[in-house]
């Protein structure tokens, strides 16, 4: 499960990390959000007219035969085990793939007395998290807006996050990128292969304030460690 996180870096050093183009004009969604929700927009890379792109998609997949967008809500997570048979993710694994950018994520982690301490997990380097993604087009039949929706995929922990949670977010080495990112490539049994566990070495955690459970709170502290 991945349900929140952050998306501080700035555009520009987004599109050189990931070898993109950045979006041609900024806009208010450039602004750091320490808190992403469902059904925000925010940067993903993907590839458009054979290059890669820094776009701001809304999350939460919206499947192109959904009559209603608020489905998208229900869809922030794809399981690894199950996107290439799903009705609802199967044709946008094969030729819709992305590269969700986060600086970390929130998790969770039950305490023994039963309450839960939010955790803050991030690549122990400080460079951005790539999470593996698909994205999809939806056309509302009213008014003919077309959206483009994300999901993120999932699988299970790593020696990590383990002891926090019993899913994770896929993250993609660099060396995956190309193979994940080009939609010409359809061998869903070869790209089932990348949707694994990340090193253990790859992430830190750390716990953060209880302020991060409500999403009406969005600064810089959410993020500090409490410990």
């Amino acid at each position: 499960m991945c349900g929140r996180f952050a998306s501080t870096t700035p555009p520009d050093k987004l599109a050189a990390y990931f070898g993109a183009e950045a979006p041609a004009e900024p806009d208010e969604e450039t602004s750091p959000d320490y808190n992403v929700a469902p059904t925000r927009d925010v940067p993903v890379v993907r590839v458009r007219d054979d290059a890669r792109h820094l776009d701001h998609l809304r999350w939460g997949l919206v499947p192109r035969w959904a009559k209603d967008l608020r489905i998208g809500s229900k869809m922030i997570n794809a399981r690894s085990e199950t996107v290439a048979t799903k009705n609802s993710f199967r044709s946008a694994f094969a030729k819709r793939r992305c590269i969700v950018s986060a600086d970390g994520f929130y998790e969770w982690k039950r305490n023994d007395d039963g309450s839960k301490q939010p955790m803050y997990i991030h690549r122990a380097d400080g460079d951005p998290l790539a999470l593996a993604g698909l994205w999809e087009r939806w056309t509302d039949a009213e008014d003919l807006r077309e959206f483009h929706t994300f999901t993120i995929l999932t699988c299970g922990p790593n020696a990590t996050m383990e002891p926090i949670h019993n899913r994770m977010p896929v993250m993609l080495a660099p060396s995956d990128w190309e193979e994940w990112l080009q939609p010409e490539n359809q061998d869903t049994e070869q790209l089932q292969r990348l949707l694994v566990p990340a090193p253990n070495e790859l992430l830190a955690t750390r716990p953060v304030s209880t302020d991060v459970n409500s999403v009406r709170n969005n600064n810089p502290t959410l993020i500090d460690s409490i410990a």
